[in-house]
Formats: C-alpha cells, sequence, structure tokens
C-alpha cells in the first residue's frame, strides 16, 4: 500500500489564501508535507493554515508579494529557516484576468497582471531553484499555467501573454536544471469553480442558465473542473510517481482544447 506521498517533504504554495493555492496546500498537508502557505491575502491564508492544522497537519503563513524581489528571497529564506529545506515549491499566485481586447489594453493593467502572473513565477523560480541547487539533492517545482497558455481566449491579451511565458519558463527551468534532479513542469486548468470564477459570473451579472452554458462551453464533461481536481495534478508531479517527468504540462481541462 503506498503511504502519504510528500511525507516530511517541505513544500511552497503561492497563492494558497483560496481556490486552487488553498486546495493544493491543504492536499499536501494531508499527504505528509510541511507546508508554507504564501499569499498576500494573511486573513485567508491563516484560515488555510488553522484547516490544516486542525487536521493534524504541519503548515504556517508566510505573506509575500510575488512581484517583489526582496520577498521572494525571504519567503524561501524563511521557509528554510523554519523547516532545514525546501523540497517542492507550486507557484500559483495570479491575479485576475483583464477584460479588454488587445486594441483598449489598458497599460496600468499590462503591468498588473505581467507583475504577479508572470514575473512573480520567474522570480519564484529563480528562488526556489538556487535553493534547490544549493542542496544538491533535487527537487520539484509545479507552475500554474492555463488553458491560454495554448488555446488564446478573447479580450484578454494580458493573460493569455502571461501564461504562455509560464510555458516557456517551465521549460527553459526544466533544460537548465535536470542535471540538478530538479524537475520543473506545468499543470494548465480549464474552468475551474474557484472564488475568482465566481467573481466574474458576478461581476458579469450571469445567470445559471448562463453558468451551465458557460460550463458546457469550456468541457467535455459538462461541468466546471474542482479546485480539488487541480491539486491532485499538482500532487502527482510533486510526488515521487512521477520521478520521470519533468517539462510536461498537465491539462486539467476536461478536454477543453481539443475542442
Amino acid at each position: 500500500m503506498i503511504g502519504k506521498l510528500l511525507q516530511d517533504k517541505v513544500a511552497i504554495v503561492t497563492g494558497a489564501a483560496q481556490g486552487m493555492g488553498a486546495a493544493t496546500a491543504r492536499l499536501f498537508a494531508e499527504q505528509g508535507a510541511h507546508v508554507v502557505v504564501a499569499d498576500m491575502n494573511e486573513q485567508e491564508g491563516c484560515a488555510v493554515v488553522a484547516e490544516i492544522q486542525s487536521a493534524g497537519g504541519t503548515a504556517f503563513f508566510h505573506k509575500v508579494n510575488v512581484s517583489i524581489s526582496s520577498e521572494v528571497a525571504r519567503m524561501v529564506e524563511v521557509t528554510v529557516g523554519r523547516f532545514g529545506r525546501l523540497d517542492v515549491a507550486v507557484n500559483n499566485a495570479a491575479v485576475s484576468p483583464d477584460t479588454k481586447p488587445l486594441a483598449e489594453m489598458d497599460e496600468a493593467e499590462f503591468d498588473k497582471v505581467i507583475a504577479v502572473d508572470l514575473k512573480g513565477v520567474a522570480l519564484c523560480l529563480k528562488y526556489e531553484l538556487a535553493q534547490l541547487i544549493r542542496q544538491g539533492q533535487g527537487g520539484s517545482i509545479i507552475n500554474i499555467g492555463s488553458v491560454s497558455s495554448f488555446r488564446p481566449q478573447p479580450n484578454t491579451p494580458v493573460y493569455v501573454a502571461a501564461k504562455h511565458g509560464v510555458i516557456g519558463l517551465t521549460k527553459v527551468a526544466a533544460l537548465e536544471n535536470g542535471i540538478h534532479n530538479i524537475r520543473v513542469n506545468a499543470v494548465a486548468p480549464g474552468g475551474i469553480d474557484t472564488p475568482m470564477l465566481r467573481n466574474f459570473f458576478a461581476s458579469a451579472g450571469a445567470t445559471q442558465s448562463d453558468e451551465a452554458a458557460y460550463a458546457s462551453a469550456l468541457s467535455l464533461l459538462g461541468r466546471f473542473g474542482e479546485a480539488t481536481e487541480v491539486a491532485q495534478a499538482s500532487l502527482w508531479l510533486a510526488s515521487d510517481l512521477a520521478s520521470y517527468v519533468t517539462a510536461t504540462t498537465i491539462n486539467v481541462d476536461a478536454g477543453y482544447i481539443n475542442r
């Protein structure tokens, strides 16, 4: 019988205060990892930590803005100071997509989305990789992309560009660090039922019928995915079950990009 897949591993999960990040943090803790719940939202992040601890897991919250180099460096430093090392990282932090066509793109919104969704992943990779290389024992990093990494959506040019970039960073990081036994992969979620998606529906005044039609358009299974279903893909990539997998993207999209 397989034991806990991440027993005593040390894992950082960014954007872990809600949605897919929170589901990943909880699942990793269930599977034996010591989890750093990293996010800007301290109240919700601490709530996730409390859930993990009440279930018998190990976690602590660290406030970080992934678009600021010094804060990302500090996140890794604090993690190693607390647990002695780093084994796994899930770079999930992201902001809501832009909502205008390219001809009407807002420069401030461009800067915000790129700063978190692309630069943030690059900075996390920089400091996580440096720590894993120093330790000399390998490791696993998972970057969260999107189906928009492969199939562009209208009115989200900046988000699409950022998520394309995440896949590029994943491939380069894998190419450069296989020699160190560091695996770098990506997960590309499709239509996942998260607070971000619910906020989108609320702002658009969507009805239940609208939501059902949207789910059908995004999924061959006719439903939205659950955050835990994305977390399961990250868990597999983080674990030794995926020991020969690197530079790969797993699409958790119910077949959307094949429509």
